[in-house]
């Protein structure tokens, strides 16, 4: 199984730049072990299992809760394939072959 999890959490309680307390998130997500990706406007992480992305998001929760953060805005979305692996990278290999290089 492959799970690819995209999501973006931030305070909204923090005024308008949010990058200390995204960057403690960020942390978060690297402490986890699991494959991920940072973009500009969230981050993709990838799993062999359900569980531990979900439980990735909760553990980011508490990361800007701890932080005083009273209201929290998370956009997530899943892409749950069975009997696949290493698709955060096959997916973009895929459009590569057909088309060339692209930026990322």
């Amino acid at each position: 199984m492959s799970v690819l999890l995209e999501f973006s959490m931030f305070p909204t309680d923090r005024g308008e730049s949010v990058s200390t307390p995204v960057s403690l998130v960020v942390a978060e997500i690297r402490a986890s072990g699991l494959l991920y990706r940072l973009t500009p406007m969230g981050t993709i992480v990838e799993s062999d299992q359900l569980g531990p992305v979900l439980s990735l998001v909760e553990r980011c929760y508490r990361v800007l809760e701890q932080t005083g953060c009273r209201r929290v805005y998370a956009s997530l979305k899943l892409d749950i394939r069975s009997g696949q692996k290493n698709r955060m990278q096959a997916k973009l290999d895929s459009v590569k072959k057909k088309i060339g290089d692209v930026a990322i």
